[in-house]
């Protein structure tokens, strides 16, 4: 039996083996007719996101893909392929697969071509929800690359800045930038305060949202997990946030000939419409402009020098990438914890397609 944790609530969260969960995850995309390699992709991009701590990107997920791959709104056949190309640059349409599949044959195919070329750029068109931004960078940085992900959020809830009409989603955005040593710099946040899949978390877990994720229509605080969709998701930043949205949007969704603004399906409330979600993946080489001992060396001697700057606390200052590192090290050593309710989902699951295991 796996080991409790009990977390600060009391709620029992069961510790399971990164293996464990993919093993189970992949069985049951493949009992939905995921064909193996692409079911095994997205078990592992899925417990990935949870084991750096990005849970509202991770198993959390699953449920909601099978049931929209039951409703046809993901091809469970769907083979994904390069449409265009350059030596530098491709065009990927996804077939309405899985994005996970998607965008991990995205940066596999901009780290080929980067290798050679210096610098790729992958887009994608037909693709749907893939998670966890900051995955796929960090597959460029374990190249030695520095990553840029940009993708259209699968959901609006964000006027632009001054308006009323939610046409805009939490647009995510990560960078990734290797280091000599220790986690790379690892960038991945959404353009609003907080993400759709952060609002299922505390919606689960019971909690409120924090004051400045959700607001209702007279600027108003909605603290209710319950109410968020009555109200508008908030940009970071001010007005400079919802521009990023919209640039993020523009190069992401409309330069690939996918769905932005008006044209953006709900995966939430719409699981039968396939949703045409845009993706960008840029790789560069590190040792584009210097050789790359010198660079990953000058890199991580000024991640070092920030996270030893002045600090409040007095303990060493945490960049962005460094609570991920510290969870998958963690997790990978102790197991990782599983919610009740998303545990419960995937027993649900199981069950249903008549696999006799569960968590």
């Amino acid at each position: 039996m796996s080991p409790i944790l009990l977390t600060p609530a009391g709620s029992r969260h069961m510790r399971y083996s990164f293996d464990e969960l993919i093993s189970f995850c992949t069985e049951l995309f493949c009992a939905a007719g995921i064909r193996d390699e692409h079911a095994l992709i997205a078990a592992q991009r899925l417990v990935e996101a949870d084991l750096r701590g990005r849970s509202g990107h991770g198993l959390i997920r699953v449920a909601p893909y099978l049931e929209r791959i039951r409703a046809g709104g993901i091809d469970r056949y769907a083979q994904p392929r390069v449409i265009r190309e350059t030596a530098a640059s491709a065009h990927i349409d996804g077939g309405n697969g899985l994005g996970q599949v998607v965008m991990t044959m995205a940066v596999e195919l901009a780290v080929a071509k980067a290798a050679e070329a210096g610098i790729a750029v992958v887009g994608t068109v037909n693709s749907n929800h893939a998670g966890a931004a900051g995955l796929y960078p960090a597959m460029a940085a374990r190249h030695g690359m520095a990553g840029i992900y940009l993708a259209v959020a699968n959901a609006n809830g964000m006027p632009p800045w001054g308006g009323t009409d939610p046409v805009l989603g939490p647009n995510p955005i990560s960078i990734a930038v290797p280091s000599a040593d220790g986690p790379p710099f690892l960038l991945d946040i959404a353009t609003t305060a907080a993400s759709h899949g952060a609002i299922k978390v505390a919606r689960q877990a019971g909690r409120p949202l924090p004051v400045g994720w959700v607001a209702d229509r007279e600027g108003g605080p909605i603290t209710d997990p319950d109410r968020a969709d009555e109200g508008f998701l908030l940009p970071i930043g001010g007005y400079k946030g919802s521009g990023l949205t919209i640039a993020v949007g523009l190069l992401a969704g409309v330069l690939n000939g996918a769905a932005f603004g008006h044209d953006v399906v709900d995966h939430r409330t719409n699981p039968s419409t396939p949703t045409n979600t845009g993706q960008l993946f840029i790789a560069l080489r590190a040792d584009a402009f210097r050789p790359l001992e010198t660079v990953l060396a000058d890199v991580a001697e000024h991640l070092r020098a920030l996270r030893e700057s002045g600090s409040q606390s007095g303990d060493p200052l945490r960049l962005p990438g460094d609570q991920a590192a510290h969870l998958e090290e963690e997790y990978l050593r102790d197991s990782l914890p599983i919610a009740p309710a998303v545990r419960d989902a995937l027993n649900t699951e199981a069950a249903r397609a008549n696999i006799p295991r569960r968590l």
